[in-house]
C-alpha cells in the first residue's frame, strides 16, 4: 500500500495531481470529488465574504469552513482505502481470502464516497442560501461553485453506486448494503439538484 504521507491534500497542488495521474488510484476518484468539494467551499466562502452586510452570510462562512476541512480530511481518507481497495483487487483469483477482501474494501469505498456525499449535500443547502442573499458581483463565482459542487456530488454519486455495485458482486449482504442504497438514492437527488442551481446561474451569462 502506498504511504498515507504521500497522499494528503496537504502537499502541494502540483505533486497531488501527479499523483492523482499515476496507476496507484491511491489518491483516486473519490479523493478528486472531495476537493472539488473543497473547491466549492471556498468559493462559498469567498461570496460569503464579500456580503459582509448579512448576518447570515457570516454564519454560512463559519459553515462552509468547516465543511471545506471535512472534505478535504475525507480526501486523504478516500485516498487510503482506494490503496487498500487496490491490493484486494490485485490478490491473485484463487486466493481464497480475494472475495472477502474485496468484498470488505468495497463496502469501506462506499461507506467512504458516502460520506464525502454528506458533505456535499450539506454544502448545497449554503449553495442556495447565498443564490437568495449573496453579493451579487461574485454572481460568475457563485456560479463557478455551483459547477464545482455539482461535479464533486458527481463523482461522489458515481463512485458509491459502482462500489455498492462491486461489494454485491462479491457477495456482500442486503444488510450491509441497505444504508449505502439509500445514501445513493439521496445523493443522486442531490447532485441533479445542484446542476440545475448551476443551470440557473449560469443562464445569466448567456448572450
Amino acid at each position: 500500500m502506498e504511504p498515507s504521507a504521500d497522499i494528503p491534500t496537504s502537499i502541494p497542488l502540483d505533486d497531488w495531481l501527479a499523483k492523482l495521474g499515476q496507476s496507484t488510484g491511491a489518491p483516486g476518484g473519490g479523493a478528486a470529488s472531495a476537493v472539488m468539494l473543497g473547491i466549492a467551499a471556498s468559493l462559498l466562502s469567498m461570496v460569503a465574504a464579500y456580503t459582509p452586510d448579512d448576518p447570515r452570510a457570516a454564519e454560512c462562512g463559519r459553515r462552509v469552513a468547516r465543511l471545506r476541512g471535512e472534505a478535504l480530511q475525507g480526501a486523504e481518507g478516500d485516498g487510503i482505502l482506494s490503496a487498500e481497495f487496490g491490493a484486494a483487487l490485485a490478490l491473485p483469483a484463487d486466493d481464497p481470502d480475494r472475495d472477502a477482501r474485496v468484498r470488505t474494501a468495497a463496502v469501506r469505498a462506499a461507506e467512504s464516497a458516502a460520506r464525502l456525499g454528506s458533505f456535499g449535500t450539506a454544502l448545497l443547502s449554503e449553495l442556495r442560501t447565498l443564490s437568495e442573499i449573496g453579493n451579487r458581483s461574485l454572481s460568475a463565482d457563485l456560479a463557478v461553485a455551483a459547477g464545482a459542487l455539482a461535479a464533486g456530488l458527481s463523482g461522489s454519486s458515481v463512485n458509491l453506486r459502482a462500489n455498492v455495485r462491486t461489494a454485491r458482486a462479491h457477495h456482500a449482504s442486503a444488510a450491509e448494503l441497505a444504508e449505502l442504497q439509500v445514501n445513493a438514492v439521496l445523493l443522486a437527488e442531490a447532485h441533479r439538484s445542484a446542476e440545475q442551481i448551476t443551470d440557473g446561474l449560469s443562464a445569466k451569462f448567456e448572450d
